[in-house]
């Protein structure tokens, strides 16, 4: 059995039949930060961060910084110039490092701790993900840096973020397990992610590398934080709720209910052209 994997991962890989190949490709899943990867983290102007608040609640936050603000200290540890948010000093974290430009990303899941920089990672699990569903973009610049009290929270959608969530192309999922958490990308062609009403969004699992860690982790516990960027503006859009996948004849759809959210105007500062669409995105209905 390989260790890489909890219960809830299992699970899903043996309903839908891919534990063997889920086994060949976890071997990817090491503890130890290459070269290659190091080099890479070291190259990014931003890094996505899944971790649970101080209610227990988990989000995917936006950290940005110029390139070499996350960089790998040793074999085992990443160093981010950020603040580590309330409630994760200690606490497990996931992270997922993408680069737009040429369609990479990298996850990192470990423990994290406040430092004299921002925060450095204890890593559990470093491992690359293929270049399914990565919608292509430039980074062109950057504008200004929002202030935190200029984010406004709610308990459902507006209609702006019902807009905002049906155009989108891509989201961010944090999810929780018994061993830790985990930070993973979807994307699509826009129209991919349905909200269903104000409180409710749901999307279709395409086909990816056989892990399921995202929906292994649904399986085991529910909790769950979306991110939603607007590349061009700076835009951030924060849900945190529970979701949990249907399993039937046509696929796999997971279902999300939103707890909380949280918009901030300028979340981000990188600004992105627009999207040249993966060429792996299938058709919307």
């Amino acid at each position: 059995m390989n260790t890489a994997y909890h219960p809830g991962s299992l699970a899903v890989q043996r309903r839908v039949g891919v534990r063997d190949l889920a086994d060949h490709v976890g071997r990817s899943i090491t503890p130890g930060i290459r070269p290659v990867a190091a080099a890479f983290l070291e190259a990014q102007p931003m890094l996505m961060l899944g971790a649970a608040d101080t209610e227990g609640r988990v989000w995917a936050r936006l950290l940005t910084g110029a390139p070499g603000f996350v960089r790998a200290t040793g074999p085992h540890t990443v160093s981010v110039a950020a603040a580590l948010p309330e409630g994760a000093d200690g606490a497990p974290v996931g992270t997922l490092a993408l680069d737009p430009r040429t369609r990479r990303r990298m996850r990192l899941n470990g423990t994290a701790r406040t430092s004299a920089r921002g925060f450095t990672i204890e890593a559990e699990q470093v491992f690359s993900n293929c270049p399914k569903y990565l919608q292509k973009r430039e980074w062109y610049g950057s504008g200004p840096a929002g202030q935190p009290g200029d984010e406004r929270h709610g308990e459902a959608l507006t209609p702006d973020q019902i807009r905002r969530i049906r155009a989108a192309d891509t989201f961010f999922i944090a999810t929780a397990a018994p061993d830790g958490l985990d930070t993973s990308h979807r994307g699509g062609n826009p129209g991919f992610v349905r909200v269903d009403s104000p409180g409710e969004i749901s999307w279709r699992d395409y086909p990816g590398n056989a892990m399921f860690l995202t929906l292994g982790n649904l399986e085991s516990d529910g909790r769950a934080g979306l991110l939603l960027l607007d590349w061009e503006t700076g835009l951030t859009l924060a849900l945190s709720g529970l979701a949990h996948t249907e399993y039937g004849p046509d696929g796999r759809v997971t279902r999300f209910r939103i707890e909380r959210t949280a918009e901030h105007p300028s979340g981000s500062p990188l600004r992105w052209s627009p999207p040249e669409y993966s060429p792996s995105n299938p058709p919307t209905p």
